[in-house]
């Protein structure tokens, strides 16, 4: 029960974005990445927005601090991602895989996604314009990193205009003061097999629950009521 319970939180984290305006509708522009190198090491979660309010509620509810890695895989055209995120205070660490195609990176079943680079003027940050694709329906958002910890105020107010471009609302932005997980302890929760159980209907059904914001109002406060439950 508690196994599952990590594990659907770390979807709904996963998922906290909404649905998505393509990025030709303003005069953003995407950058192909030319090569895996580009994108490898770890990066620390800035901000990320989405259009859809019962997401932006859950991210804001759930994800405190966050971090991900990116490692060069065996095969050519493939990245290993480690993400390490905290939540309730807890850390939890998801292990995927990426493929790099025609400048853009997908992942496969059991969350079907395509990511793509928005330009920026950043010269140590990544802005990821991710597309998740699920029973016909689209659902995507921006997440900003960096190699920092902390970014300018002018960067961040880069990212506001370019989420406001998208016809996002305001991104939420992180409060490092949180602190970042480690990357390995032994008090992290592994959550990746957890993930690869799930089914790709899990997927669809959580999806449609974090679309409703009435919903999310009480599922927030469950989410709360069975974290406090785990420490018992």
């Amino acid at each position: 029960m508690v196994g599952f319970f990590h594990a659907f939180v770390a979807v709904l984290s996963l998922l906290s974005m909404g649905q998505s305006a393509p990025v030709t509708s303003c005069n953003t522009q995407t950058v192909e990445i030319q090569g895996r190198d580009q994108i490898l090491g770890k990066w620390t979660l800035i901000a990320e927005a989405t259009n859809d309010p019962g997401a932006k509620m859950m991210s804001k509810v759930l994800v405190e601090s966050s971090w991900i890695r990116f490692t060069a895989a065996n095969e050519s055209n493939a990245i290993e991602v480690l993400q390490g995120e905290k939540l309730f205070g807890r850390c939890f660490t998801l292990k995927t895989k990426m493929t790099l195609e025609n400048g853009t990176l997908t992942m496969g079943s059991p969350l079907n996604s395509s990511t793509r680079l928005l330009s920026t003027g950043c010269p140590d940050c990544l802005v990821l314009y991710t597309q998740y694709f699920s029973e016909g329906s689209t659902n995507g958002g921006v997440q900003f990193m960096s190699r920092r910890n902390i970014v300018t105020a002018a960067e961040l107010e880069e990212l506001k205009k370019l989420v406001e471009c998208l016809n996002f609302p305001s991104p939420v932005i992180l409060n490092q003061d949180k602190g970042l997980c480690p990357e390995d302890s032994p008090l992290n929760t592994d959550l990746t097999s957890d993930f690869y159980d799930m089914s790709p209907d899990f997927f669809n059904q959580t999806e449609s629950i974090i679309s409703d914001e009435a919903g999310m109002d009480g599922l927030s406060d469950l989410i709360s009521s069975l974290s406090d439950l785990t420490d018992t």
